[in-house]
Protein backbone atom coordinates (compact mmCIF):
# COMPACT_ATOMS: atom_id res chain seq x y z
CA UNK A 1 0.00 0.00 0.00
CA UNK A 2 2.77 2.56 0.58
CA UNK A 3 4.57 1.72 -2.67
CA UNK A 4 0.89 2.53 -4.32
CA UNK A 5 1.60 5.82 -2.88
CA UNK A 6 5.14 6.19 -3.56
CA UNK A 7 4.10 5.80 -6.90
CA UNK A 8 0.95 8.00 -7.38
CA UNK A 9 3.13 10.81 -5.23
CA UNK A 10 6.27 10.74 -7.47
CA UNK A 11 4.59 10.06 -10.40
CA UNK A 12 2.48 13.06 -9.58
CA UNK A 13 5.46 15.29 -8.91
CA UNK A 14 7.34 14.07 -12.24
CA UNK A 15 4.50 15.37 -14.06
CA UNK A 16 3.97 18.77 -12.62
CA UNK A 17 7.89 19.07 -13.46
CA UNK A 18 7.37 18.07 -17.00
CA UNK A 19 4.27 20.15 -17.48
CA UNK A 20 5.33 23.36 -16.23
CA UNK A 21 8.20 22.80 -18.35
CA UNK A 22 6.21 22.33 -21.19
CA UNK A 23 4.41 25.61 -20.49
CA UNK A 24 7.47 27.15 -19.99
CA UNK A 25 8.37 25.97 -23.21
CA UNK A 26 5.57 27.26 -24.73
CA UNK A 27 5.26 30.39 -23.37
CA UNK A 28 8.57 32.30 -22.93
CA UNK A 29 10.18 30.51 -26.16
CA UNK A 30 12.67 33.39 -26.59
CA UNK A 31 13.58 32.83 -22.91
CA UNK A 32 13.69 29.07 -23.43
CA UNK A 33 15.73 29.98 -26.93
CA UNK A 34 18.21 31.87 -24.90
CA UNK A 35 18.46 29.63 -22.18
CA UNK A 36 19.39 26.81 -24.69
CA UNK A 37 21.75 29.18 -26.54
CA UNK A 38 23.78 30.06 -23.45
CA UNK A 39 24.15 26.01 -22.57
CA UNK A 40 25.43 25.42 -26.46
CA UNK A 41 22.65 24.56 -28.39
CA UNK A 42 21.71 26.55 -31.47
CA UNK A 43 18.59 24.12 -32.70
CA UNK A 44 15.70 26.73 -31.41
CA UNK A 45 13.49 25.32 -34.22
CA UNK A 46 13.59 22.49 -31.51
CA UNK A 47 11.59 24.20 -28.55
CA UNK A 48 8.14 24.07 -29.68
CA UNK A 49 8.65 19.72 -30.95
CA UNK A 50 10.66 19.09 -27.31
CA UNK A 51 7.79 21.09 -25.45
CA UNK A 52 5.13 18.33 -27.62
CA UNK A 53 7.11 15.63 -26.60
CA UNK A 54 7.12 16.74 -22.90
CA UNK A 55 3.28 16.61 -22.74
CA UNK A 56 3.25 13.41 -24.80
CA UNK A 57 5.34 11.87 -22.39
CA UNK A 58 3.12 12.77 -19.15
CA UNK A 59 0.33 11.63 -21.31
CA UNK A 60 1.55 7.94 -21.91
CA UNK A 61 2.75 7.62 -18.44
CA UNK A 62 -0.80 8.72 -16.82
CA UNK A 63 -2.77 7.00 -19.06
CA UNK A 64 -0.47 4.26 -19.72
CA UNK A 65 -2.40 2.81 -22.29
CA UNK A 66 0.30 0.49 -23.12
CA UNK A 67 2.85 -0.60 -20.27
CA UNK A 68 5.75 -0.35 -23.08
CA UNK A 69 4.69 2.88 -24.06
CA UNK A 70 5.05 4.61 -20.75
CA UNK A 71 8.46 2.38 -20.13
CA UNK A 72 9.49 3.94 -23.43
CA UNK A 73 8.43 7.49 -21.93
CA UNK A 74 10.18 6.66 -18.73
CA UNK A 75 13.21 5.94 -20.64
CA UNK A 76 13.02 9.16 -22.57
CA UNK A 77 12.72 11.02 -19.89
CA UNK A 78 15.38 9.67 -17.69
CA UNK A 79 17.91 10.56 -21.30
CA UNK A 80 16.32 13.80 -21.34
CA UNK A 81 16.74 14.18 -17.49
CA UNK A 82 20.52 12.77 -17.50
CA UNK A 83 21.08 14.95 -20.57
CA UNK A 84 19.84 18.39 -19.08
CA UNK A 85 21.76 17.67 -15.58
CA UNK A 86 25.03 17.85 -17.51
CA UNK A 87 24.28 20.34 -20.10
CA UNK A 88 24.31 22.67 -17.24
CA UNK A 89 27.07 20.69 -15.63
CA UNK A 90 29.14 21.30 -18.49
CA UNK A 91 28.68 24.75 -18.68
CA UNK A 92 29.48 25.74 -15.06
CA UNK A 93 25.79 26.37 -14.10
CA UNK A 94 25.87 23.79 -11.48
CA UNK A 95 22.28 25.35 -9.50
CA UNK A 96 20.61 24.70 -13.17
CA UNK A 97 20.55 20.98 -13.68
CA UNK A 98 18.86 20.93 -10.00
CA UNK A 99 15.59 20.22 -11.42
CA UNK A 100 17.19 17.48 -13.76
CA UNK A 101 18.38 15.91 -10.03
CA UNK A 102 15.08 15.94 -8.60
CA UNK A 103 13.08 14.57 -11.43
CA UNK A 104 15.81 11.96 -11.63
CA UNK A 105 14.50 10.66 -8.29
CA UNK A 106 11.04 11.21 -8.46
CA UNK A 107 11.54 9.08 -11.66
CA UNK A 108 13.34 6.27 -10.01
CA UNK A 109 10.50 6.01 -7.59
CA UNK A 110 7.91 6.49 -9.70
CA UNK A 111 9.48 3.69 -11.86
CA UNK A 112 10.66 1.15 -9.05
CA UNK A 113 7.03 1.20 -7.64
CA UNK A 114 4.99 1.24 -11.04
CA UNK A 115 3.87 -2.70 -10.53
CA UNK A 116 2.34 -2.10 -6.76
CA UNK A 117 0.06 0.78 -8.01
CA UNK A 118 -0.68 -0.49 -11.67
CA UNK A 119 -3.01 -3.51 -12.67
CA UNK A 120 -0.53 -4.51 -16.02
CA UNK A 121 3.07 -4.84 -14.42
CA UNK A 122 6.20 -3.55 -15.82
CA UNK A 123 8.52 -6.27 -16.87
CA UNK A 124 11.13 -3.85 -16.57
CA UNK A 125 10.79 -3.56 -12.62
CA UNK A 126 11.21 -7.41 -11.19
CA UNK A 127 11.87 -5.91 -7.74
CA UNK A 128 8.42 -4.69 -7.63
CA UNK A 129 6.93 -7.25 -9.99
CA UNK A 130 8.17 -9.40 -7.11
CA UNK A 131 6.45 -8.00 -4.30
CA UNK A 132 3.09 -7.10 -6.23
CA UNK A 133 2.56 -10.58 -7.45
CA UNK A 134 3.14 -12.07 -3.63
CA UNK A 135 0.75 -10.02 -2.25
CA UNK A 136 -2.15 -9.95 -4.90
CA UNK A 137 -2.66 -13.95 -4.71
Amino acid sequence: MTEAYVYWISTALLSALYLSSAGLYLMRRAYVRRVLSDLGYRAAYLVPVMAAIKLLAVAAILSRISVALSDLACAGILYHLLLSGMAHLGVGKPRGSIPAVFGLILLALSFATQNAAREEPSPYAPAAASITSTTRN
